[in-house]
C-alpha cells in the first residue's frame, strides 16, 4: 500500500498548493522574526524601534503580512485535509484513524516545538482545530464555506462591537495591549538565561497566548478558516481555476480591496484595541484569500508559473522548513546560541529572513530532487499510514 500511496501523491500534487504553502512560510517567517529577536508584541513597536527604516518596514509588515499568512496556511490546511479524505475514499481506505493519527502526530511535534524551541508555535492549534474539522469533513463544499463564513463573521463582529462599547466607557489611553513588565522579563531571560530558564520562559510565553481564556478567540479566528478551505477543496477551486476563473477573479479582487481597507483602519482612524483587532481579524483573512486566489490564477500563465515555482520547493517541505526557521532563529537570538536577542533592528531581522529563505529554497530544491518527502514529513507520513513510505528517489 505504501508504494501506491507514494506514486499517487506524486502524480496528483497540486502545484498551486505547494507554491501557496511556500509563500505562506515566507510570510509567517517575516512576522515571526519580530518575536524571534524581541519581546514583540508586548511593546509599542513605534517606540521600541525608532529608526525611519525600521518603522517603514514594520508598517509594511503590519499592513500586508501580519495576520494574513497563518490564516492562509489555515485555509490550505483545511484544503489539504479534504484532499486526503477524498483520495482515501478513492482508494477504498477509511480516513478516520488516518486523520486522527496524522493530527495526533502534529500535536506531538507542536508540543515539542513550543516547549523546547519556540513559544510561538501554531502546530498545536492546527492539530486541535483539525481534529474538530474531521467532524465536519463530510459536509458539502458550499455548506462548509457558508458555515465557515458565518462562524467567523458573527462572533468576531459581535466581539468587535463589544470592544467598541468598552472604548466608549473607558478611554483608549487607559487600556493597553502592551505589557512592559513581560517585555522586560523576556529580555532578561532570553538574553542571559540558561537553557532550562529559557525553557520555563517560553512555556510561560506560550501559555500567555494559549489558555482557556484565549481558546474561544483562537477557535473563532482559525477553525472557520479550516471549513472555508475545506469547502474550496470540495469545489475544486485550485484544481480547476480556469472553470471558476470569472468568479475567482472577482473574489480575489474584492478580498484584496476590502482587506486593504481593514488593514488601514488603525492608520486612518487612530490606533486603539478596537481598530487593531478589526485590522487583523477581518483584514488578515481577506488578504489571505486574495493572495491565495491571485497565485492560483496567475500561475496559469507560464511566465508567472516559472517565477513562482521555486516557492513550491519550500511548500513541499513546509513543516520541516517551518521548524527549521524556529531552530535557526532561536540559535541566533537566544543566550544558548549567539545571544542577539533584543539587539537586532527590524531592518536587520527582515534581511535575515530574506537570506535564510533563499537558502531554504536552494536546500529544498536539492532535497526534493533526491527525496520524496522532507525529514519531518516522512516521519509524519509513516506514523499516519503505519508504514514506511519510499523516501529516497532513484538516481
Amino acid at each position: 500500500m505504501n508504494q501506491s500511496l507514494r506514486s499517487i501523491s506524486e502524480q496528483e500534487r497540486i502545484t498551486s498548493l505547494d507554491i501557496m504553502r511556500g509563500f505562506a512560510i515566507l510570510g509567517i517567517f517575516l512576522v515571526n522574526m519580530l518575536t524571534f529577536h524581541s519581546p514583540f508584541p508586548n511593546f509599542d513597536p513605534y517606540e521600541w524601534w525608532s529608526g525611519t527604516a525600521d518603522k517603514a518596514i514594520y508598517t509594511f509588515i503590519d499592513i500586508f503580512v501580519q495576520a494574513s499568512f497563518y490564516t492562509l496556511f489555515s485555509l490550505l490546511f483545511g484544503y489539504g485535509l479534504v484532499i486526503m479524505w477524498e483520495r482515501s475514499k478513492i482508494r477504498g481506505i477509511s480516513f478516520g484513524w488516518i486523520g486522527v493519527r496524522r493530527l495526533f502526530f502534529l500535536l506531538i511535534i507542536g508540543i515539542l516545538h513550543a516547549c523546547f524551541i519556540w513559544h510561538g508555535d501554531i502546530l498545536i492549534t492546527y492539530a486541535i482545530m483539525g481534529s474538530l474539522f474531521l467532524l465536519f469533513i463530510r459536509m458539502k463544499g458550499r455548506h462548509l464555506i457558508i458555515t465557515g463564513i458565518l462562524l467567523y463573521i458573527i462572533p468576531n463582529l459581535l466581539f468587535s462591537l463589544l470592544l467598541f462599547v468598552s472604548l466608549l466607557v473607558a478611554p483608549a489611553e487607559e487600556i493597553t495591549l502592551y505589557n512592559p513588565e513581560l517585555a522586560e522579563k523576556a529580555m532578561q531571560i532570553y538574553q542571559n538565561g540558561s537553557f532550562a530558564e529559557i525553557n520555563i520562559q517560553r512555556i510561560s510565553d506560550w501559555y500567555e497566548t494559549n489558555n482557556l481564556e484565549t481558546a474561544p478567540f483562537m477557535f473563532i479566528s482559525i477553525f472557520p478558516l479550516f471549513l472555508i478551505g475545506g469547502g474550496a477543496a470540495k469545489l475544486k477551486w485550485l484544481e480547476k481555476p480556469k472553470e471558476h476563473k470569472r468568479f475567482l477573479t472577482w473574489l480575489a479582487s474584492l478580498s484584496l480591496l476590502i482587506g486593504i481597507i481593514f488593514k488601514l483602519i488603525p492608520y486612518l482612524l487612530g490606533k486603539n484595541f478596537v481598530t487593531e483587532y478589526m485590522q487583523d481579524i477581518f483584514g488578515g483573512p481577506l488578504l489571505a484569500i486574495g493572495y491565495g486566489l491571485t497565485i492560483a490564477l496567475a500561475i496559469e500563465k507560464k511566465a508567472v508559473h516559472k517565477i513562482l515555482f521555486p516557492l513550491s520547493y519550500v511548500g513541499k517541505l513546509s513543516i520541516s522548513n517551518y521548524l527549521l526557521q524556529s531552530i535557526l532563529s532561536t540559535l541566533i537570538f537566544y543566550n544558548y546560541g549567539l545571544g542577539l536577542y533584543g539587539k537586532v533592528s527590524v531592518v536587520t531581522g527582515t534581511v535575515m529572513v530574506v537570506i535564510i529563505y533563499i537558502l531554504q529554497i536552494a536546500a529544498s530544491r536539492w532535497w526534493v530532487s533526491r527525496f520524496y518527502y522532507g525529514p519531518v514529513e516522512w516521519i509524519w507520513r509513516s506514523f499516519t499510514y503505519l508504514k514506511w513510505p519510499k523516501w529516497k528517489r532513484e538516481s
